[in-house]
């Protein structure tokens, strides 16, 4: 065991006395070393009961016969960074999470690790650190929120952002606008629809490094303690195994998390994370793969924002599981790929049953054919883009429209509030990529507020940017090259004509190469000089977003 190293021995000594000054006892230190890596705090919803999931993993590894050792991960909340410059710092905290949980276990000697996240950058930044040291690690998440209610339907934090839009149009008034707030979010836990950290939650358990129900439990719900001291439990005999993360992250593991994101029909950011995750496990990703699952993989989930279906529900259908029932059905998944239970996924699939086809349809009832994220390309964006296609109307799977272009979100928001987008746009907001934003903020704000004013199904919106999970209609987000790189979406202007067709993975546009020419002669490109601190480190040395964004390649 690693803690050999650490604890046993004379030349150890001086260790021990230290662990002694822990208050434990030696009884404890004879015993393998597992590290819990609580993500809890007191600004997330997502984590505020975190502490108790941690205490109940803690019952269990001690009940297996470890020692559990709980030190601290950051995160932030996505809903409350959102539309002002503390969306700057979501994304780029994926690598601080990776970076100083490889700090804390190398540093420290621990055998196991129990991951428990539960929001957005969190889950990934956890998963690439478990990749990254590749020792016995499990996850459990803190568990989706129950949905809102509101009017005799469920509701989600998604319906909320778009209640200021219609607010904003005149739609709604205060009293109302304040019965949402009110309502949107009744619990603590992840946002309650497919959002990012649903996305990431339900895939670690794709992945096999989350037992069966980690994406779906309710945080509210006692299941999630009982998950919790059975990760606690199921770490001890992964140690005892020496099954690692990479024996269990595979190529074919991370294949079977794109097939299953295609189903379900994830957050776009998933395809920032897949990648990410892929690279520290030296395991190649084309964003490509993506469109090559996705004409085999039928949608089967419209949960919200693409539909009004919720967390809770897909639990009770029987989770993430019932989901890859389906899949095996038609052959879609590699099924002998090794889980954290200690047994391949057929085994764990093995009495599954998909208990309301309603919410996990068939592939003969399937919401699509094909999967619900598609990957374009074109002159705007040769390097790729994503958009979330299970939640564009069908009638803007197609579009091409006049642009109307903005160098940043919050010039965009003036303008949407101000009236000045109408039906048949194709808004544009650049300068918001990884290294130009920097940190690639989501547009949840601008989106929702085109939602709320009821131009969803009319008008597109482009960006270098990124989206939220809680985004819906024809959100092209991720344009590679970004304009600060000197991407081609840097020298698009208002009234320039772009051609979107979903359907056939395309996205162009419609100006002459050598009226292209002539503005790259005399654009300058902005950069964000004021920027200080982490951010401009980050911005310095972060890869495109086709890469995963990511600021360590392996």
């Amino acid at each position: 065991m690693i803690k050999d190293t650490i604890v046993d021995g004379f030349q150890n000594a001086p260790h021990r006395s230290l662990y002694h000054a822990l208050g434990m006892t030696k009884e404890e230190m004879d015993r393998p070393l597992i590290g819990i890596v609580s993500s809890f705090n007191e600004i997330v919803p997502g984590h505020i009961h975190l502490d108790k999931i941690a205490q109940a993993v803690k019952l269990g590894v001690a009940m297996a016969g470890g020692t559990p050792i709980v030190f601290p991960a950051i995160t932030v909340c996505d809903g409350i960074a959102m539309g002002h410059r503390g969306m700057k710092y979501s994304l780029v905290t994926r690598d601080l999470i990776a970076d100083s949980t490889e700090a804390m276990v190398l540093a420290h000697g621990f055998d196991g690790l129990v991951m428990i996240p539960n929001c957005d950058k969190n889950v990934p930044g956890l998963l690439m650190a478990a990749a990254r040291l590749n020792i016995p690690t499990v996850f459990v998440s803190g568990g989706p929120m129950l949905a809102g209610r509101m009017h005799g339907k469920k509701t989600s934090l998604s319906s909320m952002f778009e209640a200021v839009g219609a607010y904003t149009a005149g739609k709604i008034d205060d009293e109302e606008l304040t019965k949402w707030e009110e309502n949107a979010c009744p619990t603590c836990g992840s946002c309650s629809g497919m959002y990012t950290a649903n996305s990431m939650n339900c895939l670690t358990e794709v992945l096999g490094m989350g037992l069966r129900g980690n994406g779906t439990i309710p945080a509210v719900y006692s299941q999630r303690t009982e998950l919790a001291k059975h990760a606690g439990m199921q770490i001890m005999e992964l140690v005892k195994r020496d099954i690692k993360p990479r024996d269990i992250m595979t190529p074919a593991a991370i294949r079977n998390a794109i097939v299953a994101d295609m189903a379900i029909g994830c957050s776009t950011n998933s395809m920032l994370h897949l990648p990410a995750i892929a690279n520290e496990l030296g395991i190649e990703f084309n964003l490509d793969m993506a469109n090559e699952v996705s004409e085999k993989t039928p949608n089967l989930c419209h949960l919200a924002p693409a539909g009004n279906t919720y967390m809770e529900d897909l639990n009770e259908a029987g989770g993430v599981y019932a989901v890859l029932k389906e899949l095996e059905k038609l052959g879609l998944i590699d099924t002998s790929v090794m889980t954290c239970t200690g047994k391949t996924l057929k085994e764990n699939l093995e009495g599954v049953v998909n208990r309301d086809e309603a919410v996990v349809r068939t592939a003969e009832t399937a919401f699509s054919k094909t999967g619900g994220i598609a990957v374009l390309r074109g002159n705007l964006a040769p390097d790729g883009c994503v958009v979330k296609r299970s939640a564009v109307a069908p009638e803007m799977l197609v579009h091409k429209g006049p642009a109307k272009v903005f160098d940043s979100e919050e010039e965009c928001i003036a303008a949407i509030y101000g009236g000045k987008i109408v039906s048949g746009d194709v808004v544009v907001i650049r300068y918001e990529g990884p290294a130009g934003g920097p940190g690639m903020r989501e547009m949840l704000s601008p989106t929702s507020a085109i939602a709320g004013m009821g131009l969803d199904k009319e008008v597109a919106l482009i960006t270098d940017g990124r989206f939220s999970g809680a985004t819906r209609g024809a959100s092209i987000g991720h344009i590679s090259p970004e304009a600060v790189r000197g991407g081609l979406i840097a020298y698009v202007q208002d009234g320039d004509i772009i051609s979107i067709n979903i359907p056939e993975y395309k996205i162009e546009l419609l100006v002459s190469d050598e009226e292209i020419a002539k503005r790259k002669e005399t654009t300058v490109l902005k950069e964000k000089t004021e920027i200080r601190g982490y951010l401009r480190r980050y911005a310095k040395m972060a890869k495109s977003a086709d890469k995963g964004a990511i600021i360590n390649e392996f």
